[in-house]
């Protein structure tokens, strides 16, 4: 690596670890190569960082940020809470798992993790206290919780990764239910376990618990819960690319917010301004981390990279342990979108010199980032879960251990068995 790179490099790392704004950091870093290198014109700055967002599968993000915030907003969580709540009345637990299943549901519809985190913490975290939860405990769940929105289709992660990598984003989407499906399942588990040890008891058994019956609670959420399958079943039968999908998602959102009569005009405008925000700040970071990797293809440091880690690493299960370990590490640091779109060019050339699966790696990465969210010192998710809640980050962290180890396992059997990514990919796609 050539020393202006590393220049760059380190410009780049200490802006972020003093939370200057990540596409200026970004920036940053790249201004400083081609202002130092002397070789490259300044412009071209300009001109790989609107390349870097001319590509037709991000076309994708505002469309699905579009019909998330569209659902947010015309009364469909209500109903999706009213499903899990039927869903879940006699499991240990109470309201905690009434907020994993809503957060892995509303995964499937909204796609953001932090707008999902923000929503619930809002929405169920004071209700959880009043029934004798810590707040800790509420938040925490909360928090984890949110983690599953990346890993269920359509996540803004999983759109970014696939047009970074070259990578089918209908297959991540399919890969997505499985791991998603097993984060919801794993945490309830463990949720379960700890409320029965803390006396946490299910809601059927609270004095003021109305049951609702299952069968009236799917039915009034049964036009939300089908935008999920309308979007993966018309990418598979090849009805609609994915990015076609993002805009069927938003007629079929606003659809429903008319259907509801929960969409005003004032409420259509502040849906708009949201998701105009929400997907600037996306790809503004695309826009730069474009720039940074031609910068690292010019230099050959992918093909370096994969080289030298080819005759280092033994087999791919210990570069597999190795990439874990760095990229919780990165998580920690760095936002996960950002992380991403820089690391991957990087990492997986090296992934497919040993032989892994496209799909498989996708959710190493994927997942490993998801972590981060909820990682000191700069987790997302963890800041805006305590900020809304007033939950202090030393009570947070201390109830979040299980959680962590919930994880870790989560990590483990989707890093060291390809079949938990996979396998749906396999029935329906190969």
């Amino acid at each position: 690596m050539s020393d202006i790179v590393t220049l760059a490099l380190v410009v780049l790392f200490i802006s972020l670890m003093i939370r200057v704004p990540v596409f200026i950091a970004i920036l940053a870093g790249t201004g400083v190569y081609f202002l130092a290198s002397g070789s490259v014109s300044p412009t071209l700055i300009a001109q790989r960082f609107s390349s870097g967002m001319e590509s037709v599968p991000l076309l994708a993000v505002p469309f699905f940020v579009c019909a998330g915030v569209f659902m947010n907003h015309s009364g469909i969580t209500g109903r999706l809470m009213d499903l899990c709540v039927a869903l879940t009345a006699r499991i240990w637990g109470g309201l905690a798992q009434v907020n994993i299943l809503l957060s892995t549901l509303m995964g499937g519809l909204s796609g953001s993790s932090l707008a999902d985190a923000a929503m619930v913490s809002k929405m169920l975290v004071p209700e959880m206290e009043r029934r004798r939860m810590s707040k800790a405990f509420a938040t925490s769940v909360t928090a984890f919780s949110s983690t599953i929105t990346p890993l269920i289709p359509p996540g803004i992660g999983m759109i970014i990764y696939g047009s970074t990598a070259n990578v089918s984003i209908g297959q991540l989407f399919m890969g997505g239910i499985s791991v998603g499906f097993l984060m919801c399942v794993s945490m309830m588990f463990m949720t379960a376990r700890i409320a029965r040890r803390r006396g946490y008891a299910p809601m059927a058994t609270e004095a003021d618990y109305e049951p609702v019956p299952l069968r009236q609670a799917f039915l009034r959420s049964a036009l939300p819960l089908c935008l999920p399958v309308l979007v993966m079943g018309g990418i598979r039968i090849g009805a609609f690319t994915p990015t076609e999908a993002g805009a069927v998602a938003v007629i079929y959102a606003l659809f429903l917010g008319l259907i509801y009569q929960e969409l005003t005009f004032a409420k259509i405008r502040l849906c708009l301004r949201e998701t105009v925000l929400t997907t600037a700040s996306v790809m503004l970071i695309v826009g730069a981390a474009s720039a940074l990797a031609w910068i690292l293809t010019r230099e050959r440091i992918p093909q370096n990279l994969t080289t030298w880690m080819v005759e280092v690493v033994s087999n791919k299960y210990f570069f597999l342990l190795i990439v874990n370990v760095f990229l919780l590490c990165v998580g920690m640091f760095i936002e996960g979108n950002a992380a991403m779109i820089v690391l991957v060019p990087l990492l997986v050339p090296i992934a497919r010199a040993f032989g892994i699966d496209d799909i498989h790696f996708a959710f190493v990465v994927i997942f490993n980032l998801a972590m981060g969210g909820i990682t000191p010192p700069m987790g997302t998710l963890m800041f805006v879960s305590c900020g809304i809640t007033g939950c202090k980050i030393r009570d947070f962290l201390r109830e979040s251990a299980p959680f962590f180890a919930q994880m870790t396992i989560c990590l483990l059997l989707i890093t060291f068995v390809p079949q938990v990514s996979i396998l749906l990919v396999d029935i329906f796609y190969r």
